[in-house]
């Protein structure tokens, strides 16, 4: 885990992206979606450090995917480096954020609260 690369901007975890060693993230400007996502031209219009930051409610760009929108949500409701805390036991315990491309076990969701209760606890219900 590289914790120092954060949440990105849309809630993804950076610190374990499997990019991380070539991508600084988007919070470094270096986010490979920079051009379209739409969720970092959103957080820099608002100046928030991103969607968890946001008061709003919404689903816009990649929130509309279980992953980050449970990841948002987690922030929101317990904070960033909460999440941070739980990802790096989590990866200490053996879960795996990209097990094959982008699909790992925090990718095994259909539910956002099964998703922030596996975050919390590293167990699957």
């Amino acid at each position: 885990m590289k914790r120092e690369l954060g949440i990105g901007r849309c809630g993804l975890a950076c610190c374990l992206c499997s990019e991380n060693d070539s991508c600084g993230g988007c919070q470094a400007g270096e986010c490979p979606g920079k051009e379209w996502c739409e969720n970092l031209k959103c957080s820099l219009e608002k100046k928030t450090e991103g969607c968890y930051a946001c008061e709003e409610e919404c689903k816009k760009g990649l929130l509309n995917k279980i992953k980050p929108y449970a990841f948002t949500q987690f922030c929101k409701r317990y904070g960033r480096d909460s999440l941070l805390d739980c990802l790096e036991r989590n990866e200490r315990s053996g879960a795996v954020y990209h097990r094959q491309g982008i699909q790992g076990d925090y990718d095994d969701f259909d539910d956002v609260e099964e998703l922030i209760e596996f975050i919390k606890t590293g167990r699957k219900a």
